[in-house]
């Protein structure tokens, strides 16, 4: 039997010399035969990776940074160790205190010492012109940055932008004779889980390093921004590592090294690289603009749970819940409203909460975008036009008050959510800082394990509608609760809920 492959499709020749055996072949053709075309064109690992190594190795630099720390000098340090309670510890303990820093005799004009405190990471080139990425984290408050090749030639360094969100910085050194050697992107979305990776840093500082694994994820979010898109790789990635590429057995850069997962500091076969798709345009924004654009669209967004898709008649839980509008903004004036869940953006399925953020950043700013809603138990389609993203007019995030308790005789309990109701009376208000004109029943008791505290329900918040129903009090969403239980059509009920000024929506399951 010989294998022979012509144009990708593998094909399969048996030669049995003058033996016959007309039922292995049959068996054996039929075996052959049932074999997926996809695991016979799976790649197979090299035999070695030294060509892709010593290809690569030139494009990844080593990146060291100097910042001034300013430090006191305390003579205390070195203040001679004598016996507890001794008359010596006495008198140069007093002695310290006069003349030590922020002492009685401490001459203010008299200059601190400052130190350098030096941190290492990795980086690599992109464009021969000197033109090098890295993570923001790697360079962050430094004063002076320098930038080391392969063969020890080492630059200084400017900062072209950095994106804090991604955690990428572009930076910029002056070759003058020397010739660089760049590599450019692959394509992320193409990788597979089980793909083989090539990461090359400077972990510990030690230079250039090459280490080799496999993708073990794709699109992780690991709460480091609202961007969140990261590659998980058991290629080991170690503290020096971060800016450094992560390669394609092609040698394309599909992601930037950037965070591991470990408790003792150091690998454990779980890091994390941010997908060059996600990277590639922010890379670019910064080259051009020395920052990034993104798109805005003006709302608050929230996740849609099991309860809250019953609650507005959805078939599954999917898609993005509008929670609040923000004023002037694009979806303000395309009629996106609080309540409204946002199917799909740009032509692309919002499936979560958190894909959307990222299609809307990556939306061309001032373009026309269709944008699906599910309102009022069906889809309807509006169209906005996208802004761009400013910080100061992201909408943000209000702090929970602290759990207060309350003991009044118009309490009315709803035992199977384990909640406690109260009229919005002048005191309550001042004391949860409740603005007049917000009307409903305010949240005066929540017991810790009961199913609307579990579901995210604080006290000091007001509930405004229930089963989008807009109450003025705890009568009536006892009254709309027992309507619902009644029906018996749902198990789940939605709360409308007004927490110091930001609206939120959260389903709740009836007993």
């Amino acid at each position: 039997m010989s294998l022979r492959s012509a144009s990708g499709l593998v094909k399969i020749s048996l030669f049995f010399n003058d033996i016959k055996f007309p039922r292995l072949n049959v068996k054996l053709i039929a075996l052959l035969s049932i074999i997926p075309f996809g695991f016979l064109e799976a790649k197979s690992p090299p035999d070695s990776f030294a060509d892709l190594a010593a290809k690569l190795l030139p494009s990844v630099v080593n990146i060291s940074t100097m910042q001034a720390v300013e430090t006191r000098n305390d003579p205390r340090q070195n203040m001679p160790q004598f016996p507890p309670g001794s008359p010596f510890e006495e008198f140069f303990k007093d002695f310290m205190e006069r003349n030590g820093p922020s002492g009685k005799n401490e001459d203010p004009r008299r200059k601190r010492p400052s130190r350098r405190a030096q941190s290492l990471g990795s980086g690599f080139i992109i464009d021969r012109s000197g033109i090098i990425v890295t993570n923001n984290h790697v360079i962050a408050g430094a004063d002076e940055i320098k930038v080391r090749l392969q063969d020890d030639t080492e630059f200084d360094a400017k900062i072209l932008g950095r994106d804090p969100k991604t955690d990428i910085a572009v930076l910029k050194i002056n070759p003058g004779k020397t010739k660089l050697v760049a590599v450019g992107f692959g394509d992320s979305k193409k990788l597979r889980v089980g793909d083989w990776v090539m990461a090359i840093g400077n972990p510990f500082g030690l230079g250039g390093t090459v280490t080799v694994g496999i993708v073990s994820a794709r699109g992780r979010d690991i709460n480091q921004g609202p961007y969140d898109d990261f590659i998980q790789t058991d290629a080991s990635i170690n503290k020096g590592n971060s800016g450094g590429p992560l390669f394609d057995l092609e040698g394309n850069v599909v992601g930037i090294n950037t965070a591991i997962f470990s408790q003792s500091g150091g690998s454990v076969g779980i890091g994390f690289a941010v997908a060059s798709r996600l990277a590639k345009p922010v890379i670019a924004q910064l080259k051009e603009f020395g920052k990034t654009r993104r798109g805005w669209l003006g709302v608050r967004i929230q996740m849609v749970t099991a309860e809250i898709a019953e609650s507005f008649g959805m078939k599954g839980a999917s898609g993005a819940l509008v929670a609040e509008v923000s004023q002037d903004g694009p979806a303000k004036k395309a009629g996106i409203k609080p309540g409204d869940i946002i199917l799909g953006f740009n032509g692309q399925k919002v499936e979560t909460m958190r894909r959307l953020p990222r299609i809307v950043a990556e939306t061309p700013i001032g373009i026309d975008v269709p944008v699906i809603l599910w309102r009022g138990g069906k889809e309807v389609k509006v169209l906005a036009r996208i802004g761009e993203l400013k910080e100061e007019l992201a909408l943000e995030k209000s702090n929970a008050r602290p759990n207060q308790k309350r003991n009044s005789d118009d309490v009315v309990k709803l035992d199977g959510l384990g909640l406690a109701l109260s009229e919005a009376t002048k005191g309550l208000r001042k004391k949860f800082s409740i603005e007049k004109d917000v009307k409903g029943a305010i949240v005066v008791g929540a017991v810790p394990d009961g199913i609307a505290a579990q579901m995210g329900v604080r006290i000091g918040d007001v509930i405004v509608e229930v089963d989008q129903n807009t109450i003025a009090g705890p009568s009536e969403v006892v009254t709309i609760i027992g309507n619902v239980l009644k029906q018996g059509k749902k198990k789940s009920v939605l709360f409308t809920i007004n927490r110091q000024g930001s609206i939120r929506f959260i389903g709740l399951k009836l007993k």
